[in-house]
């Protein structure tokens, strides 16, 4: 896997960002002006505007929040069954050269 970067803040919490699309969708304000009005960048507001446009079902083109979050699970899990797999490797290998040394 590739090197972590801390973020430099800690992400915005979900009510948070369900405001911002909420605000977006009942001024009719570009994401730029909402993105001005709470301090968060137009970027933010936007990648924020298509989750819950994914999350909803009005797209097709990503993962939806759910999905993301089973993604991050399994890829742990993976992990996780990839060092275990490992370890019993490693002690099959141990004991079959213990066994032929009797």
């Amino acid at each position: 896997m590739g090197v972590h970067v801390p973020r430099t803040r800690p992400p915005y919490p979900p009510e948070f960002r369900a405001e911002a699309v909420r605000l977006l969708r009942a001024t009719g304000k570009s994401p730029q002006q909402v993105a001005d009005d709470l301090g968060v960048s137009r970027q933010s507001v936007a990648n924020w505007a298509r989750q819950a446009d994914l999350d909803a079902g009005l797209r097709d083109d990503g993962l939806t929040t759910a999905e993301r979050e089973e993604l991050r699970r399994l890829r742990h899990e993976v992990r996780e069954l990839r060092e275990e797999r490992e370890i019993l490797r490693k002690a099959a290998a141990f004991f079959a050269r213990e066994t032929d040394r009797r």
